[in-house]
């Protein structure tokens, strides 16, 4: 069973880092849920998750604040915009799709605004 939740975990966390490149995977659940498999399957894993240095602090400060950075929001919400819309002028050939991929920019916005700004 550790082996299954480890390769879970490894599983979580790679599609977490691609999640931060791309605008509607989401990184933060991914990661939490990484963490969580690690702590139950491997103990060397999760130290090193939770001491790298770019994951680590994003993962601590949402599990003792449940806030996002504001310089996390802004970039964030950016990117998503810019890629959606770029899609939504240039790739989507029919007006559902162009919509649908507005509905999700504005479904994930509303969601990361949700919690809390951490200062």
């Amino acid at each position: 069973m550790k082996i299954l939740l480890t390769i879970l975990g490894l599983i979580s966390l790679g599609l977490g880092i691609v999640g931060m490149f791309l605008p509607v995977l989401p990184t933060t659940p991914l990661l939490l849920l990484a963490a969580a498999l690690f702590l139950r399957s491997n103990d060397r894993l999760y130290d090193w998750l939770m001491n790298h240095p770019r994951l680590g602090p994003y993962i601590s400060n949402f599990l003792k604040h449940k806030a996002i950075p504001l310089k996390v929001k802004i970039i964030s919400i950016s990117m998503l915009w810019l890629t959606l819309l770029y899609c939504a002028i240039f790739v989507a050939g029919h007006w559902a799709l162009r919509l649908l991929f507005l509905a999700i920019a504005t479904g994930v916005t509303i969601h990361i605004l949700s919690y809390k700004t951490l200062k």
